[in-house]
Formats: C-alpha cells, structure tokens, sequence
C-alpha cells in the first residue's frame, strides 16, 4: 500500500492495494460459511445443556449478526485499514476529512477502480494534497492567508499569531483547532504529528513546544517532540492566542507560495498604468470554471433563471452558459479567442467572437455571471463595464481572485442594500486547482438599483 512517510521525500510499501483487495474478498466469501459453522457450534452447544433432549426451563440467547451486518462491517474495516494506510489523515485537509465521515455512511464496494476515484488525487500528487491542507487549514484562521500578495517571499504581511476561540475550560473546539493547525504544519516540515502529551504541555505552559524537549506521559514514560516554534497563550474570554516564532512563520509563508504557485495571474503591476484602457491583457491566461463551482454560483438563484435574459461576458469554452441554458435561461456569450468562441458555437450557444471591453453596453440582462481575467487588476474593468449591461433591478455575480476584496476597486458600486460582507462569498481553498491555479477565489455579488 502506498503509505507515505515522509511528504515528497520518500515513499514506504507496506501491503500492495491488490493484496488487501483479495483478502477482502476471499473473506467476503468466508462469511456464509462461517455462519454456517456458527449456527451449527450453537446447535452442538444447546445439545451439550441438555441431558437426554429435555431442556431445562432458562433461555439460552445465541444470537448471531446477520449476514449482510457481517458484509457492512467487513466493508467498512476494509475501507479504513486503506484510509489508515494509505495515510490519508495526514495528506488531506479538514474538508476532506469531513466529507471521509459523511462517505462512511455510504461506502461504495471495495474495489481498485474505487479506492482510485476515493484516494487517488492524494496518492498521485501527495505534496499538493498536503499543501492543500495547510492552506485551507491557515486561510480558515486569518483573512491575510488567503491573499497570495503577502504569502509571497519578502513580503511582511503574514500576522505572527492567529487568534482561535473555543479554549475555555469545558470546550474541546479549541484543542481540534490548534491539533490541526500543528498537524498541518508538521506535515510540511517532515515532523511527527502532534501528540496528546504535547497539547495538554503546551495548555500548561506557553512555551512547552518552542524547542526539542522531552515530556513525560500519564504512565510515567516519556516522549521525545521536535520544536513546534509555537507558543500558546490562553485567556479567561475562552481565545487562545497561537505565536509563531520567525522560522515556522517562514515555512507557512514558504508552504502557501509553494501552494499558490510563484507567478500568478493577478501579481500587482509595480507600475500600473493610470489611464483606462479596453486593451485585453497580454499576460491573460485562461482559467475555465470547475464544473462545481458553476454549479455552486448559480444555485442561489436558479429558480429565477427560468426565460431571464443572461450575459457571460469572456465566456470561455461556455461552462457558465451550458449550465445557464440547462436552467431554462436566454443566454448570450462574448468571447474574444476565436477557437473558444468557435466551440461554444459548436454546443449551440449563441456567442459574439470580440473584445467584451470594446462592446457598447446595452442596459437588456437581467443577470450577468463572469470569470473575468486573474491578472493584475484587468478584473475591475470587465466587472464595471459588465454592469453597465444590467437593467435595473438586474443581479451580477462574478468570481474574482480573492485580493479584490482589499484592492476596494469595486466597493463603490455594492449597493447600500448589501453589506460589504454580504456582497463577497469566499469559495473553498483550490476551487481552481483543476483549471491550473491555487491562488483563492471570491464570488462578487452587485445589484444594480431600480425595479426588480
């Protein structure tokens, strides 16, 4: 089984995927018999109790499980000796570890071509897998992780210390929380996981995890631990303040570069330019929408789309407009790449092949949904000229790297209806992954004013 020891150095064999699968099955075939023998050792047992035939007048309970309970937990023993040795609790992330749960309730059967769909993308790539978790991990303590602008080398916008609540006496929240974040952090740095003796040091003393040390265990035997470069102050309100010493602030920052990827799409310009310009970036790079994340941003108001007149600008290969169209929606696309624009029109999509910023805003759509250009700052431009195409009343939505919500190009035009927060909607850590980038991403939501 690929069980891997340590991340992205090497990998230790213990029993192949193949071996485990044949047991399985040879096992799954035992049950029957075996139940079988059961039965008859409980007939042969009940004789022995007896003199002569006669039973006597007290009950004798020999109930055996059922046969399909049998299959249920031979199943489900199978699929957690490959979580367990493939190693999945430390290369995934707490999202993946939460839907592992939910899948326990249903498994599927205990196949190769299973275990690959289930456990492959961690197998295949487990140093991104790892990342993936650190990322998601640290960008759900502090907003400034989710921002690739200050996880890049030199620059000093990470904050030293992440506040985390759940740390009274009688919450266990706080201790998962702080678990994972230096879980997440050992995976990096090719440390063990972390050990209950080393959560309960630190509880005690702030300062019980900043170097290599020794700690003893309830039953008197003792532990080595490495330096976590962690100190740990907990108050009375129920925070606990996490400090990160400048080396392990230094592999967080190392770790989330690594993760969203070293030139990105939307790097400030050091000299951008002032004028407004309906030039299509040079550095554009295409990023089509996952399939769920579409799905995800029109959910909220599908049972709307139904005849409405709906706008993707810079509509790619039309996985927004598909989607729109399976929804019953009236849906137009520009696109300014002439093969792009060649296959939406292959699907049957009704698409213009120019350049977005160059068209005449018309004031007709009811909705207008958009992945405009990562790069730079170019997204502001193809969100305010596609809101110029609502009526009024008509709803935007527009995914944008997620430094937007802190360039403030676009805070004029969310409406006194909305709140800052309630206009932006952050989507799940890699939802682009797929599409070639890590960096994260925000779903923008503008109403233009007027009759609905």
């Amino acid at each position: 089984m690929n069980a891997h020891v340590k991340i992205g150095q090497e990998i230790a064999r213990q029993r192949s995927l193949p071996e485990i699968i044949a047991e399985y099955e040879a096992k799954a075939q035992a049950i029957s018999d075996g139940l079988r023998a059961c039965g008859k050792a409980q007939l042969d047992l009940q004789t022995t109790a007896t003199l002569a035939g006669v039973y006597g007048n007290s009950h004798l309970d020999f109930k055996l499980p059922s046969e399909r309970d049998l299959h249920q937990h031979l199943l489900r023993s199978a699929w957690l000796h490959a979580y367990a040795g493939c190693n999945i609790e430390l290369l995934s992330s707490p999202t993946d570890k939460s839907l592992w749960k939910q899948q326990l309730e249903k498994l599927p059967p205990f196949t190769l071509e299973n275990i690959r769909e289930l456990f492959g993308k961690f197998l295949i790539d487990p140093r991104a897998s790892m990342l993936r978790g650190l990322a998601e991990v640290f960008c759900g303590l502090d907003q400034a992780f989710k921002s690739h602008d200050v996880v890049k080398i030199g620059v000093k916008g990470l904050p030293k210390r992440i506040i985390m609540s759940g740390f009274s006496k009688y919450s266990t929240y706080g201790r998962e929380k702080l678990e994972t974040v230096l879980n997440a952090l050992a995976a990096y740095q090719g440390k063990p996981l972390v050990d209950h003796v080393e959560l309960s040091a630190i509880f005690d003393n702030e300062d019980a995890l900043l170097k290599a040390g020794t700690l003893t265990k309830y039953d008197k035997t003792t532990i080595d631990h490495p330096a976590r470069g962690v100190r740990l102050r907990t108050f009375s309100n129920g925070n606990g303040h996490l400090f990160f010493e400048p080396d392990t602030l230094k592999d967080v920052n190392l770790a989330l570069a690594e993760f969203y990827g070293d030139v990105l799409p939307d790097t400030p310009d050091e000299n951008p330019v002032k004028a407004k310009s309906t030039a299509v970036s040079k550095d554009l790079q295409y990023y089509p929408t996952p399939a769920k994340v579409v799905d995800d941003v029109i959910y909220p108001i599908a049972h709307l789309l139904k005849g409405a007149k709906v706008l993707e600008p810079n509509c790619g290969c039309g996985r927004f407009m598909v989607a729109l169209r399976k929804k019953g929606a009236d849906v137009y696309g520009v696109e300014v790449d002439a093969g792009r624009a060649a296959l939406c029109r292959a699907l049957g999509l009704t698409v213009l092949h120019a350049n977005f910023l160059e068209l005449a805003p018309r004031a007709e759509f009811k909705f207008v949904f958009m992945n405009p250009p990562f790069y730079g700052r170019h997204y502001a431009l193809h969100v305010r000229h596609a809101f110029d195409f609502l009526e009024p009343g008509g709803t935007l939505k527009a995914i944008l790297p997620i430094t937007a919500r802190d360039h403030g190009l676009l805070d004029d035009l969310i409406g006194k209806r909305d709140s800052w927060n309630s206009a932006w909607n952050d989507l799940p850590v890699g939802s682009f992954s797929e599409s070639g980038t890590n960096i994260n991403t925000t779903v923008l939501t503008l109403h233009k004013p007027g009759r609905r």
